[in-house]
């Protein structure tokens, strides 16, 4: 709790904190921030069948849910995004040797 006063001291924000031990951990505080989304109808729609299903109270509570899915699998997602790049530049290699002045965009007026 010390810490936490003294994080929140230096920095003038509030600071959440907890323990974790093992697998356990416990949140004492948190800090909830607002934030403003612009979603289309068809992402409504997937937030308000969470919410219609119950896995959610709210859209607010939906985004949320669907924020923590996405971050459980983002290391999973982003290895198969590296692959991908890794991919594209064995495949950028193969192709032919261009100049660097002759970028596309590289309009030098001549």
């Amino acid at each position: 709790m010390e810490v936490a006063r003294e994080a929140e001291h230096r920095f003038g924000k509030k600071v959440s904190w907890g323990v974790e031990c093992g697998t356990e951990r416990a949140l004492f505080t948190h800090v909830a921030a607002p934030v403003m989304t612009r979603l289309r109808q068809p992402e409504r729609q997937v937030l308000d069948t969470l919410v219609a299903a119950g896995v959610a109270r709210s859209r607010s509570d939906a985004l949320a849910w669907c924020v923590r899915l996405v971050q459980r699998h983002t290391d999973d997602w982003l290895g198969d995004l590296r692959d991908s790049l890794e991919q594209v530049q064995r495949v950028r290699a193969q192709g032919p040797d261009t100049d660097p002045g002759d970028a596309p965009g590289d309009d030098d007026g001549e």
